[in-house]
């Protein structure tokens, strides 16, 4: 297979299957699920699947599919665990890299000494995704458990500072910001620590609870609305989720505004980001560290949320392995064609807007008489949770 032809077959136009609306264009390969720190929002605070690394065969299987793919799609190394924390993630970035992919990595930060960091940027990496979730070291330890922030940023400050010295746009820097009760009065000086550091992009998310404890830090009770998409050209680029409005949470958005980010609000209405699911609808899926692929990253791992401060299973959909099938072929697979159109019409029950009741409890199905896997109750769908 070469070229588009991953992405129309000949059995798409006689059987009548419908075609997605987007090709591939973003792949999230899960290095590890292994990570060097417990933060207190990870969802492997409660999860019992098995941990490990991707091996070389199986990444080798990701580089052959995509050949399929004309371009390439973007390889988003990032998933459940820390992909500094594979000893061949550099090498994974330059195989990428020499497939023609753009190539982006999300880490916490603290892995990235100066030998990483002059390693990444030789392999090609062209967008380094930091999360940081507090301003000071006390609020920052408080969520990231285990880490130190002034050692974060000064690992940052060096990367930028080898970013800076090759007098090239890429690699770029971007923060994630996990917003909750506990660490939102950060935002204005995360927002002015992410600007000294050369952060060409800030998303900001909502904390989806794993435990009973974390529902008490939610800031979308009632979703925001506001009306207003702010954007202005070569200004620092910040993307905030829906979140209740409020004194704490309007305080933080004010003065980001007077910060001089060029700031994208999720908006309300028919016209909203609602019912929407960023990963299908802008062509991704994702990869586990097995192998086995997922039309997107919250279906890559079954894991515990709560929902209305009840608790919501969500169970990981596989449409295939690429130590079995080619990637080409999975993503034409006629059920996973199916899925995509069914997400792209997104016509689950409103498991977010409703008070709930015992299917929503899960994914399985919706009183719409949905079958497995439902959307209806997936925050990333209603703007409230967001991914790089």
């Amino acid at each position: 297979m070469q070229g588009h032809s991953a992405d129309t077959t000949a059995d798409e136009v006689n059987t009548g299957t419908p075609k997605p609306a987007l090709p591939l264009s973003k792949v999230y390969v899960e290095p590890t699920s292994r990570c060097n720190l417990m933060c207190r929002t990870c969802m492997r605070n409660v999860w019992d699947e098995s941990l490990g690394n991707i091996t070389p065969a199986t990444f080798a299987r990701v580089i052959d599919g995509l050949s399929a793919f004309d371009p390439p799609p973007t390889v988003f190394f990032g998933g459940i665990g820390e992909p500094l924390f594979h000893p061949g993630l550099v090498s994974m970035v330059a195989q990428a890299k020499a497939a023609g992919a753009p190539v982006e990595v999300i880490t916490n930060g603290t892995l990235l000494d100066e030998r990483y960091a002059r390693n990444l940027v030789a392999a090609g990496l062209d967008m380094l995704w930091v999360s940081l979730d507090g301003a000071t070291p006390e609020s920052y330890a408080d969520v990231r458990l285990g880490a130190a922030l002034p050692e974060v940023l000064a690992n940052l400050a060096r990367f930028q500072g080898l970013c800076d010295s090759r007098r090239s746009p890429s690699p770029q820097m971007g923060i994630v910001f996990v917003a909750m009760k506990r660490n939102l009065a950060d935002l204005p000086a995360l927002l002015r620590l992410g600007k000294d550091l050369g952060a060409a992009q800030f998303i900001v998310s909502n904390v989806l609870p794993h435990t009973a404890s974390m529902c008490s830090e939610v800031l979308y009770a009632r979703a925001l609305s506001n009306n207003d998409y702010l954007s202005v050209p070569d200004l620092p680029h910040l993307r905030l989720p829906k979140m209740d409005r409020d004194r704490l949470g309007c305080d933080a958005i004010r003065q980001a505004l007077r910060r001089n980010w060029s700031v994208e609000l999720v908006r309300n209405g028919r016209r909203a980001m609602t019912d929407r699911c960023p990963f299908v609808q802008d062509g991704a899926l994702a990869i586990s560290w097995e192998g086995n692929v997922a039309p997107c990253l919250p279906l890559l791992h079954t894991h515990t949320g709560y929902l209305h401060g009840v608790e919501r299973v969500s169970r990981r959909y596989e449409i295939g392995n690429v130590n079995e099938r080619c990637l080409g072929d999975i993503w034409r697979e006629p059920e996973h064609i199916a899925f995509r159109a069914r997400v792209l019409n997104f016509e689950f029950s409103p498991c977010t807007l409703c008070d709930g009741c015992v299917l929503s409890e899960n994914n399985d199905e919706d009183c719409y008489g949905n079958a497995f896997p439902t959307c209806g109750g997936c925050l990333w769908a209603q703007g409230i949770v967001q991914c790089p």
